[in-house]
């Protein structure tokens, strides 16, 4: 199934409800539709077809969903960009993608390399500033639509195999790779998940998560695909998310771990009535247990899922789902679902998962190997990257990078990127592990562990520790571990800052831990 079909069923089952909330303005799906007709007549008319590259960079807005819509509908390519990268790397992904149209906010128009002089420069007709003043012969948005028909004149005629989006990834940690998505890879996760639109049903997504993530982008093609009005923040602010909820009775959200933890120790949290809420998704970043046990307290009436996955697989290959949340039963029972709560769930219907060694081999349940996947929905491969897509797609399979293992009951338990995992003395350590028992510490607000060099054991352990109020000494913190880890896992050394380095996702920035505080000593 192609994804324009989505807007386009939707539009057709329910015309008059509204598709998007969105800086005060709301567009229903009919008008989303027009919307995305005029952009796609625009477009076309500067020359953009098949296999074309559209390319965007601004916050969340609305834009964003319909340069999607509308490159689709021209079967050209759809690359969203981190709106956090810096000169360097956005002229890197401009080089590496090529687009023949960039969209763009005002405000990082100064990140542009000049067309003509640099690889990645385009000329400036082939930007359109989304808001703010176009200067120095670039188009603004509005006078891009007002340039074209919102009849619909294009009709596309990709595959479901064809490529639909390349998506960056490591933009802003490392040197950025282009996954290629195709049309299935959405349709098939989507068509296995969300319930296709109704005429009757009517929900409300509040969505903060940035398009140019993978899970973003998911979320808010889910949306059109299931008929939900969309509620569309630039950014996360706890707030207006607070505000949101209740203003227009959200049934659901997505969160990364460190947004509800700031939602929950927000002073103004129990002020709002977020009893609309019905399901609140959560996933990218690992979850601490003492922020989902609160949670679940807080959030009474909702029902939680915890979403494992990431670009190269199309978002979620594995899930924990609400009954696992529910922490009721037998002394026993309850203690095994809060392990549970440790883990990513399990794997999808629509999907394989694996537990495999260093020559891809399955191991044993409870030994850690490295996770893989395979399925329909998998990334075609990196846009030309061949010797990158052939290191991490091996015979059908993508290799993902993430270590775990796996219990006697299918649950999935990450145990640490195998980049960051820690080799002490031939012991293998994860990093994952010590900063849950870190983080079990009353005193411990945050925590993230890094191997740093060491002339007897090859690496040693380090805690980046962020202490609450009151603070905790280095010497309590080994003591809080020497009841709780083996002795190799144990850190050696504790390192206190005011907060860990995260990207908008809330995944610690391990790279620039290891940079500043790596260092034997």
């Amino acid at each position: 199934m192609r994804t324009t079909e989505f807007l386009t069923i939707a539009s057709a089952i329910a015309p008059d409800r509204t598709a998007v909330y969105f800086d005060g303005e709301a567009v229903t799906f009919a008008g989303l539709q027009e919307r995305v007709n005029r952009l796609a007549n625009a477009l076309a008319g500067r020359g953009v077809g098949p296999g074309d590259r559209v390319a965007m960079m601004q916050v969340n807005c609305l834009q964003g969903i319909e340069a999607y819509f509308a490159a689709a509908q021209l079967d050209a390519l759809y690359v969203p960009i981190n709106f956090r990268a810096k000169t360097e790397e956005l002229e890197r992904m401009l080089a590496i993608a090529q687009p023949s149209m960039l969209f763009l906010g005002e405000r990082y128009l100064s990140l542009l390399p000049q067309a003509g002089e640099a690889e990645g420069g385009l000329a400036p007709d082939r930007v359109v500033v989304l808001d703010g003043e176009a200067t120095g012969g670039r188009l603004s948005w509005d006078e891009l639509l007002a340039s074209a028909s919102d009849d619909e004149l294009h009709f596309p005629e990709a595959e479901d195999d064809d490529t639909t989006v390349i998506m960056f990834t490591a933009g802003t940690t490392g040197v950025p790779k282009g996954v290629m998505l195709t049309h299935e890879s959405f349709s098939s996760y989507l068509l296995a998940t969300v319930t296709p639109a109704d005429p009757e049903a009517k929900e409300t997504n509040l969505l903060t998560v940035p398009l140019y993530h993978i899970a973003g982008l998911q979320a808010s093609l889910a949306a059109v695909y299931g008929g939900r009005s969309l509620i569309l923040m630039r950014q996360f602010d706890p707030v207006e998310w607070l505000t949101a909820v209740q203003k227009y009775r959200a049934n659901r959200a997505m969160l990364v771990p460190t947004m509800l933890k700031h939602l929950m120790e927000h002073p103004r949290f129990h002020d709002f009535d977020l009893s609309s809420l019905d399901v609140i998704t959560y996933g990218a970043a690992s979850m601490p247990l003492a922020v989902i046990k609160r949670a679940i307290h807080e959030f009474p009436g909702a029902r939680f899922i915890n979403a494992f996955g990431q670009t190269e697989t199309a978002s979620t290959i594995t899930m924990l789902p609400p009954e696992d949340h529910v922490l009721d039963g037998t002394p026993e029972e309850i203690e095994t679902k809060l392990r549970r709560l440790t883990s990513i769930g399990k794997p999808l219907d629509d999907v394989e998962v694996q537990i495999v060694d260093e020559d891809g081999n399955v191991v044993p349940a409870g030994d850690v190997g490295e996770i893989v996947a395979r399925g329909s929905r998998m990334m075609a491969g990196y846009w030309h990257e061949e010797a990158a897509t052939r290191e991490v797609i091996r015979s059908g399979w993508i290799y993902t990078g993430d270590l775990g293992y796996q219990d006697e009951d299918s649950y999935i338990y990450l145990a640490g990127r195998a980049k960051d995992f820690i080799k002490r003395g031939g012991e293998m350590v994860s990093p994952e592990e010590v900063e849950q028992v870190l983080m079990a510490h009353p005193q411990v607000a945050d925590a993230a562990i890094i191997g740093v060099p060491d002339e007897e054991w090859g690496e040693e352990i380090r805690a980046v520790v962020v202490a609450r109020a009151g603070g905790v000494t280095e010497e309590e913190l080994k003591q809080h571990c020497q009841q709780r880890l083996a002795s190799f896992k144990r850190p050696r050394s504790v390192v206190y800052v005011d907060e860990l380095p995260r990207n908008v996702m809330g995944k610690v920035l391990k790279r620039d831990l290891r940079a500043q505080y790596g260092q034997p000593g």
